[in-house]
């Protein structure tokens, strides 16, 4: 382990991103906050630091418990963090609301192009509403 590491080697390693340019892209568009404040790439992250992490969808809300500047395994990069239960809580709760959206976007939109089957039904259907009502004057 190390003392001292620049922010966006510390997120690569943590494997928050793939590579360190997109830590650095993301740093630069302001979605990586320390304290809520606004930093640089070349900015030293501490033991202790609460990091914010913003991931679109997810916000991450994690706080720094190591240093390390080489990308390890995924078990041994969930160690150098802990992120909080309420930043959990978000997370799982917006990616339930997102599958259910998913889920009823799909049902209202089917299954792409009707068969000809299907297509068939949809203008024997049409063919009904358009046939006024046999009704007599009288």
């Amino acid at each position: 382990m190390v003392d001292r590491v620049r922010i966006d080697k510390w997120l690569w390693a943590a494997r928050f991103f793939k590579t360190r340019n997109l830590a650095t892209v993301a740093i630069s568009k302001n979605q990586i906050r320390i304290g809520g404040q606004r930093i640089k790439p070349s900015r030293i992250v501490l033991v202790g630091d609460v990091l914010q992490i913003e991931k679109t969808p997810y916000t991450f809300v994690v706080t720094v418990l190591a240093l390390n500047d080489q990308r390890r395994p995924a078990s041994e990069a969930q160690a150098l963090y802990d992120e909080s239960e309420q930043s959990k809580a978000a997370r799982q709760l917006l990616s339930e609301r997102l599958r259910a959206d998913r889920m009823a976007r799909s049902g209202l939109a089917g299954e792409g192009r009707p068969s000809k089957k299907q297509r068939r039904q949809i203008i024997r259907f049409q063919n009904q509403s358009d046939v006024p009502d046999s009704t007599p004057d009288d």
